[in-house]
């Protein structure tokens, strides 16, 4: 995606989520930091906000998640991403966007399968008992010496 096109229309997250464009809602105002005389007139930077627990075509587990991942990042249900990094507004509205996709797309990520606890091999049960009767014996021949 280059040019206006990475930057405006509908957002895909995932195969299956997508954010529409009438959910995005953009604020643009003038970012800090180096730039001469065009940062005080040029509005660079970015705030993408979106209500992520109101997207459409998300399942009722994919609503509790990002519930649950996101909760401290919402305010009133939206989650805001900020971008001035660079100076072109246009450059920033872009990764605005990716960030955005970003976090929704590790909010939405499944949780890992639950690890299966394994007994420990017998080679393993052995060399532990050893190396405990081998620090054993170190610490007995310290006690006594005549």
């Amino acid at each position: 995606m280059t040019g206006v096109e990475g930057a405006s229309g509908d957002l895909p997250v995932t195969g299956s989520v997508l954010v529409p464009a009438s959910a995005l809602s953009w604020r643009f105002s003038r970012s800090s930091g180096p730039g001469g005389q065009g940062v005080n007139t040029a509005d660079s930077r970015v705030e993408l906000s979106v209500a992520p627990l109101a997207l459409p075509g998300l399942t009722e587990a994919q609503r509790s998640r990002l519930a649950a991942r996101l909760g401290s990042r919402l305010v009133d249900g939206v989650l805001t991403i900020a971008a001035s990094e660079h100076r072109q507004q246009l450059r920033n509205r872009q990764a605005a966007r990716e960030r955005l996709a970003a976090v929704l797309r590790a909010a939405l990520a499944p949780p890992p399968p639950a690890r299966r606890r394994t007994k420990p091999t017998r080679g393993s049960q052995e060399r532990r008992i050893e190396a405990k009767k081998q620090r054993g014996q170190l610490k007995k021949q310290r006690r006594s010496w005549e």
